[in-house]
């Protein structure tokens, strides 16, 4: 009896740590939420954590169509089409060469192989700001500069390295039994990869998607600088709308406009959370 109380007593203090830690890091969250709801007048006379008396949408309505960036006043909608525009191909891109990359480092392993994997290992940990000027200059004089295909380049390039890093310790860790048998069989470099190693990768292919995406849209410093006027990403817009200085803070707009910005990561993760924590387990299991 003593021995299941004192499990009982340490279930409930884990359940109560537990319920305790997800309101503390909700909090910011829920003022978001009800800060949004509410007018810019309720908002003056109440507390911040108070529930809105009359919930109202007019702040997402205006953060989505009609808020205010310097002197255009199209809201976010802009920007979250830019974003979409520049996350799909740079992920689709970034993975498949990752992937590709990856796998011919581990079972191909052409010269050099180890030198070319420690530089791209190396430049996943170099801090972005490094490059932006040697960019910036690049891009100029290919005429890619301010344009979208030169900010989906900008995150191929620098989603390359980790992306290489996952797929190659993936590959690294399946049966080259498999493989050699497919080479006795007559395969080839691309037959064995699309026929035998990436019906292998489903557990990697989800973990890379999850990173790469949200990775891409939570970008700013990318889209500031390389985006161009007219491909301005979400996160960029958001910024304007929140610095902006004309008129008075309309605080329940920038919180719609901050959720609206996060909606799309967040949404992911609530999606495929759990099959992000089975490819992370499966890639553990296989390195």
């Amino acid at each position: 009896m003593r021995a299941n109380s004192e499990k009982t007593l340490a279930r409930t203090g884990v359940y109560a740590f537990l319920v305790i830690s997800a309101a503390f890091f909700l909090m910011p969250f829920y003022v978001m939420v009800v800060t949004s709801l509410k007018t810019m007048d309720e908002i003056r006379v109440t507390s911040i954590f108070a529930l809105p008396d009359a919930p109202t949408l007019q702040a997402w309505v205006t953060a989505w169509q009609s808020a205010c960036t310097g002197l255009n006043c199209n809201g976010l909608s802009v920007g979250f089409f830019n974003s979409v525009m520049i996350m799909v191909p740079a992920t689709v891109l970034s993975i498949l060469l990752g992937a590709v990359t990856g796998y011919a480092l581990s079972f191909w392993r052409p010269k050099g192989t180890e030198l070319i994997f420690g530089i791209l290992l190396v430049a996943a940990f170099i801090p972005y700001q490094v490059f932006i000027y040697p960019l910036v200059r690049m891009l100029s004089q290919v005429g890619l500069y301010n344009s979208l295909a030169g900010i989906v380049a900008i995150h191929v390039i620098f989603g390359m390295p980790i992306m290489v890093l996952l797929f190659r310790n993936y590959y690294a860790g399946l049966p080259r039994d498999l493989f050699s048998a497919a080479r006795v069989d007559g395969g080839g470099f691309w037959v064995i990869f699309i026929r035998l190693i990436l019906p292998l990768s489903p557990p990697i292919l989800i973990v890379a998607v999850i990173l790469q995406s949200t990775h891409i849209w939570n970008d700013f410093l990318f889209g500031l600088v390389f985006a161009g006027s007219d491909n301005q990403p979400m996160t960029v817009l958001l910024n304007n709308i929140v610095n902006s200085t004309q008129g008075e803070k309309a605080y329940n707009v920038n919180m719609a406009a901050t959720i609206l910005t996060a909606a799309v990561p967040l949404i992911i993760y609530l999606a495929s959370g759990r099959w992000f924590v089975r490819g992370i387990a499966a890639c553990a299991v296989k390195g």
